[in-house]
């Protein structure tokens, strides 16, 4: 199928395998409160991500398209796929990613490729905002709410990067459209390639704790409000310490701690998904440059 869609289109066949990648370690290493493929949650289960993932990349990585049209797009394939939202804020995260690969011919390095993404993050319009609304409304995530200014519930009238930093303060996915994805290139990415090589089977779930460690995730803030997201965010540096520690002393009691953890989030209906979702980005742009 990807020699199909990108035939004459290396690089993208590349960024399309890169994110299938990223999608299949988001639920093959367990994080602590997602789905996985060990342990279900929130009313889903590890197949449905999958699914997903394989139903979004046709669209997010056809070439040419506007970043608004790969988001839609994207979302109307998974919902055909799955029954439930399974991964708005990854596609939200990638369709911007994979629209400035269209300026290269090969991979970029990451400080490359960030550049690029700042030019298409500023030409983005209101068409695609547009777009990106009816998507989220036909994702339709739980505890979305209202916003006092272009609420994702009605007709936007600004392009899409000026409704996101609208809503940056209280979303870390609508964040990243304001900041460049300061967040992805400077703190999740090194995160990443700083970890020791026989540990990079695991760099998902550093990129994971090293968010959900940060700030309180915007999922949990959203459902359950922000005393309670603040409170996973202190519980998570000190699991993100342990896990370290555990790694540089082989501790095989670390996995078990996590999964105690697992389980609790998981009881209490508690999901890290944006801390996960920016995780997801992070490995594709890692599995995708070519270097810092």
């Amino acid at each position: 199928m990807v020699e199909a869609l990108h035939s004459d289109q290396p690089l993208l066949a590349k960024a399309y395998c890169a994110f299938l990648a990223a999608c299949r370690l988001d639920v093959e290493v367990a994080k602590p409160g997602n789905v996985s493929a060990q342990s279900a949650g929130h009313g889903m289960v590890a197949a449905q991500f999958v699914a997903s993932a394989k139903a979004s990349a046709g669209p997010l990585f056809t070439s040419g398209a506007s970043v608004g049209t790969r988001i839609f797009e994207a979302i109307r394939a998974t919902r055909a796929a799955v029954d439930c939202n399974t991964n708005l804020g990854i596609v939200l995260l990638v369709a911007p990613l994979a629209a400035a690969l269209d300026a290269f011919t090969a991979p970029p390095r990451a400080s490359a490729w960030r550049a690029e993404l700042e030019r298409t993050l500023a030409r983005l319009t209101v068409d695609d905002a547009r777009a990106a609304y009816r998507a989220i409304a036909l994702a339709n995530p739980g505890g979305l709410g209202d916003a006092p200014e272009q609420s994702v519930h009605a007709e936007p009238t600004v392009d899409l990067r000026t409704a996101m930093a609208l809503a940056a303060e209280r979303d870390s996915i609508a964040r990243q459209y304001a900041n460049g994805f300061a967040d992805i290139f400077e703190r999740g990415l090194p995160a990443v390639l700083e970890l020791p090589e026989q540990h990079r089977e695991l760099a998902i779930l550093e990129a994971f704790f090293t968010y959900l460690s940060g700030w309180p995730d915007s999922h949990i803030v959203r459902k359950h409000g922000e005393p309670l997201a603040q409170s996973v965010t202190l519980a998570a540096r000190s699991q993100h310490a342990r896990w370290r520690k555990a790694l540089t002393n082989d501790e095989p009691a670390a996995a078990v701690e996590l999964d105690r953890w697992d389980s609790e989030l998981k009881a209490r209906g508690l999901n890290p998904g944006t801390s996960a979702d920016l995780a997801v980005a992070t490995m594709f742009v890692a599995l995708s440059a070519a270097g810092p």
